[in-house]
C-alpha cells in the first residue's frame, strides 16, 4: 500500500512540473516584441515608441491600459489613439492627431491652436507654414474664433489677426484687404464684409474701417 502511494505521488509532482513548465512558456510567449505604430503623420514614431519602450517584455494579457493613455497623451499632437492587441506578441497604436489651425503669436509665446480650441507647444512644420497668424491671447481668440464660426464667416480667406489693447481686432485677408473692426458689436460688420467682399465695385479697396458705428468708410 505504502509502494502504491508513493508511485502515485511521484507521478503527481512530476505530471504539475510539466504543466507548470507548459504553462511558463505560453506566458511567455504572450510578451510584447513589436510595437506598431500607424495613422501618425506629424507625430514621430520614434517618439511614440521611446514613451512605450517600457512595454517590451511585458504580458500583452496583462496590459495597464490606463498607463499606455497616460504615456500617450503626453504628447502633445495626438488627440486620441486606439490600442488593439495582435497575438500573440504585437501591440498596435492606431494614432489621431490634432488639427492646427492658427498660430498664436503672444508676445514671445507662440503656440498652434487647434480645431478643439486648444494649444500645442510650437515647432516649425513644413505642412503648417501657411497658418493663419493671430497677435493675441488665446482666452480673446477664442471668444472670437466662436463668433466667427457661429456667422460662418470665411475664418481660411484670413492670413493675419491682430488684438489691440482695447481689445479691438483687425483682420487682413489673402487679397492684402484690412478690415477694422469696432470695439463692441462687431458680428454685423463681419457679416456686412462678408456681404460686399466678393461685389466687384468693392475689390478695388484696401481698408474696410468699421470703427465707428453705423459707418462703414472704405480706402
Amino acid at each position: 500500500m505504502k509502494k502504491r502511494f508513493l508511485i502515485a505521488l511521484v507521478l503527481l509532482l512530476l505530471l504539475s512540473t510539466y504543466n507548470v513548465q507548459n504553462n511558463f512558456s505560453l506566458f511567455k510567449n504572450l510578451n510584447i516584441s513589436e510595437i506598431i505604430v500607424e495613422n501618425n503623420l506629424i507625430v514621430e514614431e520614434k517618439r511614440v515608441k521611446k514613451k512605450l519602450d517600457y512595454l517590451y517584455q511585458e504580458n500583452l494579457f496583462l496590459l495597464n491600459l490606463k498607463k499606455i493613455e497616460t504615456k500617450i497623451n503626453d504628447i502633445d499632437f495626438i488627440e486620441s489613439f486606439e490600442i488593439k492587441k495582435i497575438y500573440p506578441n504585437k501591440i498596435k497604436i492606431k494614432i489621431f492627431e490634432k488639427t492646427p489651425i492658427v498660430i498664436l503669436q503672444n508676445k514671445k509665446e507662440k503656440k498652434y491652436f487647434t480645431n478643439k480650441e486648444d494649444t500645442i507647444n510650437f515647432f516649425e512644420l513644413d505642412k503648417f507654414e501657411g497658418l493663419p497668424i493671430v497677435f493675441g491671447d488665446k482666452k480673446n481668440f477664442q471668444v472670437f474664433y466662436n463668433d466667427l464660426k457661429n456667422i460662418n464667416f470665411p475664418i481660411s480667406e484670413i492670413k493675419v489677426f491682430y488684438l489691440f489693447e482695447s481689445k479691438r481686432w483687425d483682420l487682413v485677408t489673402n487679397n492684402n484687404q484690412t478690415i477694422k473692426l469696432p470695439i463692441k458689436n462687431y458680428i454685423k460688420s463681419l457679416q456686412n464684409f462678408v456681404n460686399l467682399k466678393n461685389q466687384s465695385i468693392f475689390q478695388k479697396y484696401k481698408i474696410f474701417d468699421y470703427r465707428i458705428s453705423d459707418q462703414l468708410i472704405l480706402k
